[in-house]
């Protein structure tokens, strides 16, 4: 069994929904933090899903508030993802928030 430390940072430049963490074949991602930084002096929202290998959507966090010039931890506790699903942030704004995710994949 492999463990790796690793992270997975996107600065929303668009309101489309962007990957943040897409978990490979053969692993197993567990997300320890969702940080999400708001950087331009205006309040702004985001919503998390997570995308299973049936192309099913689920949300995480729906328009979840985010103040100005703050940053917000999303997880109280870790996060599964299992092989091939997909982590995406959409912002309700452009330009304005920063998401950082920790993890740790295991195979």
């Amino acid at each position: 069994m492999s463990n790796l430390y690793r992270n997975a940072k996107v600065d929303l430049t668009t309101t489309n929904a962007t990957t943040l963490y897409t978990c490979p074949t053969a692993k197993r991602g567990i997300v320890k933090s969702i940080l999400v930084s708001e950087d331009s002096g205006n309040a702004d929202t985001i919503t998390v899903t997570i995308t299973d290998a049936d192309s099913a959507v689920f949300s995480l966090f729906k328009v979840r508030a985010v103040s100005a010039n703050a940053t917000v931890e999303l997880l109280t506790a870790p996060l599964v993802v299992e092989e091939s699903e997909i982590l995406k942030v959409t912002a309700a704004t452009a330009n304005r928030l920063h998401v950082v995710a920790s993890l740790l994949e295991v195979s």
